[in-house]
């Protein structure tokens, strides 16, 4: 898959796809939705598929102090566009002169001058343009009189309920994994670059990899069963784990973050990238009187742990 986080000076091989536009937060069942049409339009007419998205997220831009509310970072969304088998990932800055333009100026200046779409697939509830002002309607006014196909996907449901990154959030704020998992058509997964901690898990037989989880939703604090994914580095592979998402209590307030222990596991992975995704939620956190109640409880977990993961693969 190539990344290209601009819209002008692009080489022939970069143009002319069958797209789908989104900000595609979680890339869940109802994403996948959307991107599959555009993969079949794809097939049809020879093009590579693509996606265009944006970076930072609209809201983020707009509301720079609202809570973290994002599912994925770019990171995270990236790794999944490319195991969904996306030839060309059109993440495009949203600044001042992308959220300045008006629906017909997006349309003419980014989809059809500058990436040089063949077709465009979007959720019915699509709106674009400054002040929201295009809908899916003047999208496919707007294809015609360009030069390319629009194609609207109907809004998916599963067992009756809408799929959408809102009732995903909810079922993660929860501690409900499992039925974010369903929603999304995959585990929910963190993925970042391992940072240097206090080092306080080494001391107690537990070592950890630290990764922020800053500008995201953050799940149900707590303890969770997760499959790791080392994407980087000499230790690249799929292991089993256990992990910490909060505050630590036991050792004061500090910023919420995430904390891995990875089963069977020696080597350094500071610097490197790793996927980890959450299986189920086993416990919330606690503040525990002494360091001795906390690993007898730490090895109680990862016992479970262990258990739970044992009939789970990496995907």
């Amino acid at each position: 898959m190539r990344t290209i986080r601009f819209w002008t000076g692009l080489k022939n091989d970069d143009r002319g796809a069958s797209v789908a536009i989104g900000n595609f937060d979680g890339v869940h069942l109802g994403h996948r939705h959307v991107i599959d049409i555009a993969r079949n339009r794809a097939s049809d007419i020879g093009a590579p598929l693509g996606i265009v998205t944006f970076e930072p997220h609209p809201r983020e831009y707009f509301n720079p102090d609202a809570p973290p509310f994002r599912l994925m970072n770019a990171e995270t969304r990236a790794h999944r566009f490319e195991k969904l088998g996306v030839d060309l990932l059109y993440e495009l800055p949203f600044d001042a002169r992308l959220s300045s333009l008006p629906a017909k100026a997006f349309a003419r200046d980014v989809l059809h001058e500058g990436l040089g779409v063949r077709n465009v697939v979007v959720g019915a509830d699509f709106q674009f343009g400054k002040g929201r002002d295009g809908d899916v309607n003047r999208l496919k006014s707007f294809g015609e009189s360009m030069g390319f196909d629009v194609t609207i996907a109907d809004l998916l449901h599963v067992d009756g309920l809408e799929v959408s990154s809102t009732a995903i959030r909810k079922a993660l704020s929860e501690g409900r994994p499992r039925d974010a998992a369903a929603m999304l058509g995959h585990w929910h997964r963190i993925d970042g670059e391992v940072f240097g901690g206090d080092r306080r898990g080494r001391e107690l037989g537990y070592p950890t990899a630290n990764m922020s989880i800053h500008r995201l939703h953050p799940p149900k604090f707590g303890i969770y069963a997760v499959k790791v994914e080392v994407l980087t580095g000499p230790h690249k592979g799929c292991y089993d784990g256990a992990a910490s998402i909060g505050v630590r209590p036991t050792f004061g307030r500090n910023d919420p973050n995430l904390e891995v222990f990875i089963f069977d596991f020696s080597g350094d992975l500071y610097g490197d990238h790793l996927s980890v995704a959450l299986i189920d939620y086993l416990r919330p956190e606690k503040k525990f009187d002494n360091l001795d109640d906390l690993v007898a409880q730490m090895d109680q977990d990862c016992l479970k742990a262990r258990t739970i993961l044992a009939a789970i693969d990496c995907s």
